[in-house]
């Protein structure tokens, strides 16, 4: 049987230019939270209240996220994001010119928390997308991939962008252009006929469900919270080390080097079959991106962390997947949007609360501090979830029974596959592993150097 290639993917009837509008629009969230960082930072003249900002971004996009993925389900993608592309641009803007008119910090925070709250989620539509487009599902797998690496290209390239604007313009212009970008992507995402001829949602699950009542998911979302108590930590820590340094643009190299890392990983991860459970996995992979995350207390210069970064990142997009592949064994198939959602919000208050922290600790104690007691909290956190291992391989290789989808083992029913707004395709797959991804489970939200995951 034929392999699907990426380039097949590409020629699907009009995937290149939906593809294109929605990646342009993804890159705002790879510049959004150190653009943000620096111009509070340079506004400001305290790393406190720069990593209050993101924090509070990161805070408000966890909060508003689940109410964001029911009104694209419920009103249809074009509409609801277009409404939030603009507010979410219009929130950029007012935080930047905050800064330009030195306006206090608190207002500055409270304006980042609105952008927060608006910020469209193009990357959890476009996993739709891909399945409403797909001729044959056996090409998801490797949409889902192509999906996952150009994320990891444009978070590689985003910090690099941010750290070129910061050089020969300022961190404010910076945050102008993140607002550009997020809303030309989103309108012209939304512009797209595929997008157009989304319709709402016609599904409805019960409460009992819901992904946070399945038996096993809370023990993923403590993991994932770990994971990004660790990009929070990092995404505030090193700017304030190179700064230290006075060397601030090379914040965006070394941001850069850690999202490489995970592309690396991430593609390393997808082209091998794994033999031990999902559960087993997600310990191992979450517990030794901790562990080298913790090595970065360690680093006297830029060159040694940008090696650190760059390990980390090798464990940074496996253990996302693997989460993500878990979410979907967990949940029933009409709920995984809303899994999805989970998972990515678990990651993004784990990046709020490590911003906020390391802002803090930068200031009073030292990026070295900041990076321990970071690697530290998480470290409690993935330890505590590896003690629910057994239960957890125990719910995810039992299957999610509700009419018409996919069990863990790879077996599908007669009724098909549902994508995550309710519409049918009949034509499942399964992957070498086992597993079944699906258009509300794929990988293609891989937190690398950012200050959330995208939504």
């Amino acid at each position: 049987m034929k392999r699907e290639s990426y380039a097949d993917v590409l020629r699907i009837p009009g995937a290149a230019a939906l593809f294109g509008s929605a990646l342009i629009g993804r890159l705002a969230f790879a510049t959004v939270s150190l653009s943000l960082l620096l111009s509070v930072q340079a506004a400001t003249g305290t790393f406190a209240a720069a990593g209050a900002a993101t924090g509070a971004f990161g805070v408000t996009n966890v909060i508003a996220s689940p109410a964001r993925a029911r009104a694209v389900d419920r009103f249809g993608p074009t509409r609801s994001l277009l409404v939030m592309g603009v507010l979410f641009a219009a929130s950029l803007v007012s935080t930047a010119i905050g800064c330009l008119a030195g306006a206090p910090a608190w207002l500055l925070i409270g304006l980042a928390a609105v952008a927060g709250v608006f910020a469209p989620p193009l990357g959890s539509t476009m996993r739709v997308m891909w399945a409403a487009i797909a001729p044959d599902a056996r090409i998801l797998p490797r949409a889902y991939s192509l999906d996952a690496v150009a994320e990891e290209l444009l978070f590689t390239t985003g910090p690099l962008l941010v750290g070129l604007i910061v050089l020969v313009a300022s961190p404010v212009a910076a945050l102008f252009t993140t607002a550009g970008v997020a809303l030309a992507g989103t309108v012209l995402f939304c512009l797209h006929r595929h997008v157009r001829a989304k319709g709402p949602a016609t599904t409805t699950a019960h409460a009992h469900e819901r992904p946070l009542r399945q038996r096993g998911f809370p023990t993923v979302l403590v993991a994932l919270t770990g994971v990004g108590l660790v990009i929070g930590t990092v995404e505030t820590a090193v700017p304030a080390f190179a700064a230290e340094r006075s060397m601030a643009a090379v914040s965006g190299i070394l941001l850069a080097l850690l999202a490489a890392g995970s592309a690396v990983g991430g593609l390393v991860y997808g082209h091998r079959t794994w033999k031990p459970a999902l559960a087993i996995r997600l310990v191992v992979l979450s517990i030794a991106f901790v562990a080298v995350s913790a090595i970065a207390a360690l680093a006297p210069e830029q060159i040694t962390l940008g090696v650190v970064l760059f390990g980390l990142g090798l464990f940074l997009a496996p253990t996302v997947i693997t989460a993500y592949l878990l979410a979907d064994a967990l949940t029933a198939e009409h709920v995984r949007t809303e899994a999805t959602t989970w998972t990515n919000t678990a990651v993004n208050f784990g990046v709020a609360v490590g911003a906020a922290v390391a802002g803090l600790l930068v200031d009073h104690a030292g990026t070295t501090t900041a990076f321990a007691v970071g690697a530290a909290v998480a470290g409690v956190l993935v330890l505590a979830a590896s003690t629910r291992t057994r239960t957890l391989k125990e719910a995810s290789t039992h299957p999610v029974h509700s009419g018409g989808q996919v069990d863990t083992v790879g077996h599908v029913d007669a009724v098909g596959h549902v994508d995550a707004v309710g519409h049918v395709d009949a034509h499942p797959i399964a992957e070498e592993d086992g597993t079944t991804p699906t258009a509300a489970s794929a990988p293609g939200e891989l937190p690398a150097s950012r200050g959330s995951v995208e939504n």
